[in-house]
């Protein structure tokens, strides 16, 4: 595979409702990329979905039991880092990001502007998904936590759209956080180790099918779980110092 290709990386648990429709749009909107699908261990038929889907511009990837989001992220990041991909893309399986805004996080990497580039749902006025009013909440505690670690503002930090370029991508196939929703300390994870992390404004839609795997029941747990974890990556001392 040709190095310029842009490798997208879709998590997958039980998404049989929405996982074909996901991909094949994406292959439509971007003909240059490489859509990377890792299963979860899915109970439902996310797998034969995929299997559906006629393209050598897609790779299958299924995990014989559920590891966690975390783990099946980095699955796909370390699958893209190995094959030499220019530019990597995380992109949920529901339906909820869209291909057409893949460019805006590309934009800020190809430019040299940053190394890690988030889509942020709340610096779009107007339209587009913002979530639920309590996981909003959630939201903007993370923000006030991410700025009292960091001294950065990030508006969404448990975005799961986000862009790497080939640095970037090196270092998350490495250290990217493997337990559950793992996105807040992946922020605190870059930023403490100087990469230049920059957020965009991406429009998101609702899930396109199946069930969340955040229930209230969970939050409370999930923003304790979530925020020790913050805590920790701040503690950690830098693993990788910035290039002159």
């Amino acid at each position: 595979m040709s190095n310029d290709k842009v490798f997208v990386i879709i998590p997958c648990y039980n998404e049989a409702a929405a996982i074909r429709k996901t991909v094949e749009n994406l292959l439509t909107v971007r003909p240059d990329a490489i859509a990377v699908v890792i299963d979860d261990g899915s109970k439902d038929n996310s797998v034969e979905e995929v299997k559906k889907i006629h393209s050598d511009r897609v790779v299958s990837l299924v995990q014989p039991f559920n590891c966690g989001i975390g783990t099946t992220v980095e699955t796909g990041l370390l699958y893209a880092y190995r094959h030499n991909a220019a530019y990597a893309v995380k992109f949920d399986g529901d339906g909820q990001h869209l291909a057409e805004e893949i460019e805006l996080l590309l934009a800020p990497l190809r430019s040299g502007e940053a190394d890690l580039t988030i889509g942020s749902r709340f610096l779009v006025v107007g339209d587009g998904f913002k979530s639920t009013f309590i996981r909003r909440i959630g939201i903007k505690f993370f923000q006030m936590l991410c700025w009292v670690l960091t001294r950065k503002t990030m508006t969404d930090n448990t975005s799961g759209f986000r862009g790497y370029n080939q640095e970037a991508l090196a270092f998350a196939a490495k250290n990217y956080p493997s337990f559950d929703y793992p996105e807040p300390e992946e922020n605190i994870l870059f930023i403490r180790n100087k990469f230049r992390v920059k957020e965009v404004p991406c429009k998101m839609n609702l899930r396109q099918g199946g069930t969340s795997s955040i229930s209230a029941l969970k939050a409370v747990y999930y923003m304790v779980k979530v925020s020790l974890a913050m805590l920790m990556a701040a503690l950690r001392s830098p693993v990788r110092e910035r290039k002159n």
